[in-house]
């Protein structure tokens, strides 16, 4: 092989970076400083959700005060006052939670009344 040969072979199998510069880098001064800013990220607060028993005419006060204990942990006394305020203003607050916590808070109090032959309506709304 001539000299030309071989310098011609040994400039094809050069590896390409020799030949060309690096991607997203320039070449020269301060090439290779950059500044690296870091974004906190936002976190919100969830969406809140009070859960609410209304009035009927059917269910029994015992039956209520049984649901509140039960589904939210409610006291004797405090089961008993929320029972009360529900019999007198109509609707009353069993609590506040999240969205998926009141879901499933609401369709548990709902199907143990339907399971009791009682037509207790449980909802919930956005705080």
């Amino acid at each position: 092989m001539a000299a030309e040969d071989l310098t011609l072979a040994m400039a094809a199998n050069a590896p390409r970076a020799a030949k060309e510069p690096r991607k997203g880098g320039d070449v020269g001064p301060g090439a290779g400083t950059a500044l690296v800013t870091r974004t906190r990220p936002q976190t919100r607060k969830p969406n809140m959700y009070r859960v609410l028993l209304l009035n009927d005419d059917y269910t029994t006060q015992e039956f209520v005060v049984i649901v509140l204990r039960k589904y939210f942990n409610k006291s004797v006394e405090e089961a008993t006052r929320i029972m009360l305020h529900v019999h007198n203003h109509g609707v009353g607050e069993c609590g506040v939670y999240t969205y998926e916590v009141a879901e499933t808070k609401v369709t548990q109090v709902m199907d143990f009344a339907r399971k009791h032959q009682h037509p207790l309506q449980c909802i919930m709304e956005k705080k």
